[in-house]
């Protein structure tokens, strides 16, 4: 595959946060307020909804994706990073657009701390917490934009 051109954070991107039974989805770029939670999209046995995925791809229309990268607290891998890194390969080969893996460490804490302040100011109720994978995918596009030259390209 030729080398594509690297992505800038003046891009429109969907961000992922790739867990085992859903995947959380999210819209960012420099020129927006950071990222916002879209959708969460199911994982069924033989991987995820991709009809689903083509739907927020045509919808979006990004320049590029970001994955986040999960890692141990120390920085080892865990099991759940070769389904994210299979699944941004995935990406790549489907859409044709960069894909960035960037460190997740934490963003589901993150996700739940900001689910909880606009819950506390009444912006959010307890149903919506079914969205804090889309969340956690909003604080992974927000660590792109605040250190691009981290995130790590998919070969």
């Amino acid at each position: 595959m030729p080398e594509q051109a690297p992505l800038s954070t003046d891009s429109t991107v969907l961000g992922f946060d790739v867990g085992s039974r859903r995947i959380g989805v999210a819209i960012g770029s420099s020129f927006g307020v950071g990222a916002r939670a879209i959708a969460v999209v199911d994982v069924h046995a033989n991987g995820p909804d991709w009809a689903a995925l083509d739907r927020l791809h045509k919808e979006w229309r990004p320049q590029g994706m970001i994955v986040g990268d999960p890692l141990t607290l120390e920085g080892d891998d865990q099991p759940n990073r070769k389904r994210a890194h299979a699944f941004a390969r995935q990406l790549q080969q489907r859409y044709k657009v960069p894909v960035l893996m960037v460190d997740e460490r934490s963003s589901s804490v993150e996700a739940a701390r900001r689910f909880a302040v606009e819950r506390a100011e009444g912006r959010k109720r307890r149903r919506d917490a079914a969205n804090l994978d889309a969340v956690a995918a909003a604080v992974i596009i927000e660590r792109w934009l605040s250190a691009p030259h981290d995130a790590t390209p998919i070969s």
